[in-house]
């Protein structure tokens, strides 16, 4: 998979205290922020840069998946291969600057995705900063050494890859 990722792709996790840590992505991508903004600001597209292990699916919004201030979604993923409900709320929302994603319910803790888009030589800078705690105390730590770190990084290489594809026009949208 990694020889596949775009060259501007990088991530990096930190630990921020003994519960919480941060992981950081960027790459920059061959559009401008507008164009960049427009794709990420409709969740529905969450769909197509998702691993499909994940089994991601956006329960029915009646069609309505716009995007604006304290905007909400319902989803469900796989985690671990448990069907878990994912529920988010869209905070920052300031196009086509920025824009944070927080889990109200769902896996974690607790979960904030904040999605920024700079202009920059080649296009635009994307970055994600999701800042995260895992349940459970020392167990939840222990998980996420074992587990949690390497599935984050292969959902986020996912991503990246996919993301690429897009930008460039050579990405075939999932069934």
């Amino acid at each position: 998979m990694s020889s596949n990722l775009p060259p501007t792709f990088t991530h990096r996790f930190e630990r921020i205290d003994r519960a919480t840590r941060r992981l950081e992505c960027s790459q920059v991508l061959p559009l401008s922020r507008k164009e960049a903004f427009v794709f990420f600001e409709d969740p529905r597209n969450l769909f197509d840069i998702t691993p499909d292990w994940l089994r991601f699916v956006m329960k029915d919004s009646g069609g309505r998946a716009a995007m604006f201030e304290g905007a909400e979604f319902d989803y469900t993923i796989r985690w671990f291969g448990i069907p878990m409900p994912w529920k988010s709320r869209i905070m920052g929302y300031k196009p086509p600057e920025q824009f944070t994603d927080i889990q109200l319910r769902g896996p974690y803790r607790s979960w904030s995705n904040l999605h920024t888009f700079e202009e920059t030589e080649g296009g635009t800078m994307m970055r994600d900063s999701v800042t995260y705690r895992l349940p459970f105390g020392p167990l939840g730590s222990m998980v996420h050494a074992l587990a949690v770190r390497n599935q984050l990084e292969g959902i986020f290489r996912y991503r990246a890859m996919r993301i690429d594809e897009w930008a460039r026009g050579r990405m075939e949208r999932k069934a």
